[in-house]
């Protein structure tokens, strides 16, 4: 199933986008699409499908639905967790050398924003950057967990996240990372949350999904998870031994090769248009804005 939420920012309305376009509500369920519901037993994708077997979810009409702006598929994330160099040709475009533990920071989780909206430059800036990345939703509390399956077990679903990063914040002006990946609207997520069982039932695999990003229709980033260094059940399992991670925590798992950093592109300026997509996840565009 593919969750998400359409209309105004802050007020949401939570929906399932059938394979068809078709386009379920899901008020008489739940409110939004939150850690809560997330959590809920027997599980998102059992609740549905019992709720739309009594009859209980109404269809909005596709020409309203297609109105609707599309907002983040996931309400309010308690944290934004990221992790760093999770590429191996990420990691050589950069001339870093590959981890051997996950590099891990935080992101202001008021930076998670619709698919489409607007991207802020912030004041002062010159060198901000894209990166597409899988997202992970997190849907049931991983706290020390000790196995990748065990981790597993506590993902609600995937998304795409566009970490957006500015490189002379996070790395000439001291500190930690989270100065140049905090700026307001940093962090556009969506356009909706794929279930594990959805993945399975689309015959996908999240460790070996392609992502695309373009910018003014010229093609920077065309990586896979594949590439990855850390795989996402070990990235959870990685970090629920720091942290407790709750239903919908969101982590960014890292971007490919394709960055203006590494690859010498000019960074973003207001006016450019970005584009991103994901096998089996939809696409975003963003146009870029001044703060």
């Amino acid at each position: 199933m593919q969750f998400a939420r359409l209309g105004p920012a802050g007020s949401e309305i939570p929906v399932v986008i059938d394979p068809d376009g078709s386009v379920v509500d899901l008020r008489p369920l739940t409110s939004d699409i939150t850690g809560a519901f997330l959590a809920a037993e027997p599980g998102p994708d059992e609740l549905v499908a019992h709720a739309r077997a009594a009859g209980d979810l109404p269809t909005i009409p596709a020409d309203e639905a297609a109105a609707l702006r599309r907002g983040a598929p996931v309400a309010r994330p308690g944290k934004v967790v990221c992790i760093g160099l999770n590429y191996r040709d990420h990691a050589a475009e950069t001339g870093a050398d590959i981890p051997t533990e996950p590099i891990v920071f935080m992101k202001d989780p008021s930076t998670v924003i619709g698919p489409d909206d607007e991207v802020l430059i912030p004041r002062g800036s010159t060198k901000t950057d894209w990166e597409v990345e899988l997202a992970i939703v997190i849907g049931r509390t991983a706290r020390y967990c000790a196995s990748e399956d065990e981790a597993a077990a506590c993902i609600a679903g995937y998304t795409i996240a566009h970490d957006v990063s500015e490189r002379e914040f996070q790395l000439e002006r001291g500190g930690q990372w989270d100065k140049g990946k905090s700026c307001e609207t940093f962090n556009p997520l969506g356009p909706w949350l794929v279930t594990p069982n959805g993945f399975a039932d689309a015959g996908l695999d999240p460790e070996r999904l392609g992502l695309r990003l373009s910018v003014n229709g010229e093609v920077r980033q065309d990586g896979t998870t594949a590439d990855m260094i850390f795989r996402p059940t070990e990235v959870v399992r990685y970090l629920s031994q720091f942290m407790v991670l709750h239903p919908g925590d969101v982590i960014n798992t890292g971007t490919p090769a394709g960055v203006a950093l590494g690859s010498g592109a000019p960074y973003l300026r207001a006016g450019d248009v970005v584009e991103l997509s994901a096998d089996g996840l939809g696409s975003q565009r963003q146009t870029v804005g001044a703060a």
